[in-house]
C-alpha cells in the first residue's frame, strides 16, 4: 500500500513538471526563438565592441593622415575599410599591394574592340600570352581575321563581327577601345562612319563600362595636336586642330572621345585611361593604307618610287608595334587615368625615313616628290616624360631594329598575294 502511494506522488510530481516544459517549447516556440535571437545579438555587439578599438587604433578612416598603417595586418581589416585607407596626400591606398604586369593571380575578360585590326592583333596577342580570356569584337572594314588566325582553337579567345556603333552586352573585366580606321586613306573614305565611330562607338564601350564595372582604355591618337605650335608635344598642350578639315572626322572625333571618357570618369566613377598613340608600324600593318611608312616599304619592294609629299622635311616619329603594347598594358595596369603619350621620341624627316627605307630594301630606289596634302602636321614629336615617370615605360626598339621584321611580313604578303592572283 505504501508503495503504491509512493508512485503515485512520483508519477505527479513526472506531470507537474513535464507539462510546463512542454508548454513552453510546443506552445511557445516563437517567444523561444526571439529570446534566442536576442541573446545571440547581445553576445555579438559585446564581442565587437571590445575588438573593434584594437583593430582600427592604427589608423583613421577619412583623415588627412594615416597612422603607422604598415603595423596593421590588412588580412585582418574588413574588405570595406582597405578601400577606404588614405595616404597624407589623400590619395586611396591599395591595401593589398600591386600585382606586378604580367603576375595578376586572376585571369581576366578583356573586351579588346578593333582586334583584328594591326595593333590589336598584336595586344591581343600578349594577353593571350598572359592567360586571359579575350573577346575580341571587328567589323572587319580594316581588320583581318588572317592576323587572330593563330587564336581560332584557343578556348579563351572569342571573336565577334559586330560594329561598335550599335550598342552590345558583354560580362568583362577590361576594354581595350582601338575600334576607328587609324589611316587617312581609310577615314577619309566614309568621314561620316568615322565620326560616328568615334563618338557613338566610345559612348556605347563607355556604357557598357558602366553597367559592368570594367575599366576602359580609349587609344586616342597624337592627331588630337593638330598642325602643333609647340614642338614636342606634352599632354597639357591642346593643340590646333582644324575644326572643318578633311581630317577632321578623324581628329575632333577622337578629341570627342576624350572628352566622354574623362565625362564618364568624372561624373560617373568608371575607371578609364587615355593614351595618345603616336606613328606606329610594323607587321599586320595594311599594306595600302596610305601611311608613311607602309607606302614606303610597299613602293621599295614593288620596284616603284618612294613618294615624298612637300618637300619631305616634315617630321614623324615611328615606335614599333611591340613597345606600343607595351605602354597599353602598363596604362591599363597602372593608377593613372592620363592622357599619355605613347610613342617613339626618336624624330625623322620623310627623306631620312626614305634613307632608311632604301638601305634596308633597295638602296637604287627612286625619291618622287608630289604635292602635300591638306592639313597634314609639320612636325610630329612626342615628349614622353609623363609615361617614363608614372609607367615606367619608354620604347626599345629602334627604326633600324623594327624596320626589317615588318619588310619580312610585308614581302610574304606582297609576293605571296601576286603569286595566288597569278595562278602559281
Amino acid at each position: 500500500m505504501e508503495t503504491e502511494r509512493k508512485k503515485d506522488m512520483l508519477s505527479k510530481k513526472g506531470l507537474f513538471l513535464k507539462y510546463p516544459m512542454n508548454y513552453v517549447f510546443e506552445e511557445q516556440r516563437m517567444v523561444c526563438l526571439l529570446i534566442g535571437i536576442a541573446i545571440s545579438t547581445a553576445a555579438f555587439a559585446v564581442v565587437n565592441s571590445v575588438s573593434s578599438p584594437s583593430l582600427l587604433a592604427g589608423y583613421k578612416i577619412g583623415s588627412d593622415s594615416i597612422s603607422d598603417v604598415s603595423v596593421v595586418s590588412t588580412s585582418l581589416i574588413p574588405r570595406r575599410i582597405t578601400y577606404e585607407l588614405v595616404d597624407e596626400a589623400n590619395r586611396n591606398i591599395n591595401a593589398g599591394g600591386k600585382v606586378p604586369l604580367g603576375l595578376k593571380k586572376k585571369k581576366l575578360r578583356v573586351l579588346v574592340t578593333g582586334g583584328a585590326g594591326f595593333v590589336g592583333s598584336h595586344l591581343v596577342d600578349r594577353l593571350i600570352e598572359r592567360g586571359d580570356s579575350v573577346i575580341v569584337v571587328d567589323n572587319f572594314f580594316t581588320g583581318r581575321k588572317e592576323n587572330l588566325l593563330h587564336h581560332f582553337r584557343n578556348p579563351k579567345f572569342e571573336m565577334v563581327r559586330h560594329d561598335v556603333v550599335e550598342p552590345i552586352l558583354l560580362e568583362v573585366d577590361q576594354i581595350y577601345h582601338l575600334a576607328c580606321p587609324a589611316s587617312p586613306v581609310h577615314y577619309k573614305y566614309n568621314p561620316v562612319k568615322t565620326i560616328k565611330t568615334n563618338v557613338m562607338g566610345t559612348l556605347n564601350m563607355l556604357g557598357l563600362a558602366k553597367r559592368v564595372g570594367a575599366r576602359f582604355l580609349l587609344t586616342s591618337t597624337s592627331e588630337v595636336y593638330g598642325d602643333p605650335l609647340q614642338h614636342p608635344q606634352v599632354e597639357t598642350y591642346w593643340g590646333n586642330v582644324n575644326p572643318i578639315g578633311v581630317r577632321s572626322c578623324y581628329d575632333e572625333g577622337k578629341r570627342t572621345a576624350e572628352t566622354l571618357a574623362m565625362d564618364y570618369h568624372r561624373g560617373l566613377n568608371v575607371e578609364v585611361r587615355i593614351a595618345r598613340i603616336f606613328n606606329t608600324y610594323g607587321p599586320r600593318m595594311c599594306i595600302d593604307d596610305g601611311r608613311v611608312v607602309s607606302n614606303f616599304v610597299a613602293q621599295a619592294l614593288r620596284k616603284q618610287p618612294l613618294t615624298v609629299y612637300g618637300d619631305g622635311k616634315q617630321t614623324r616619329s615611328f615606335q614599333y608595334v611591340s613597345d606600343l603594347v607595351e605602354g597599353l598594358m602598363r596604362l591599363m595596369e597602372g593608377d593613372h587615368v592620363g592622357p599619355f603619350n605613347l610613342g617613339n621620341p626618336g624624330e625623322f624627316t620623310m627623306l631620312e625615313l626614305a634613307k632608311v627605307v632604301q638601305e634596308t630594301i633597295d638602296p637604287n630606289a627612286k625619291i618622287e616628290f608630289r604635292a602635300n596634302t591638306e592639313d597634314d602636321p609639320h612636325k610630329r614629336k612626342p615628349d614622353i616624360s609623363k609615361a617614363k615617370q608614372l609607367l615606367g615605360w619608354e620604347p626599345t626598339v629602334s627604326l633600324r631594329q623594327g624596320l626589317p621584321r615588318m619588310v619580312d611580313d610585308f614581302r610574304q604578303r606582297i609576293f605571296g598575294d601576286e603569286k595566288l592572283n597569278s595562278g602559281l
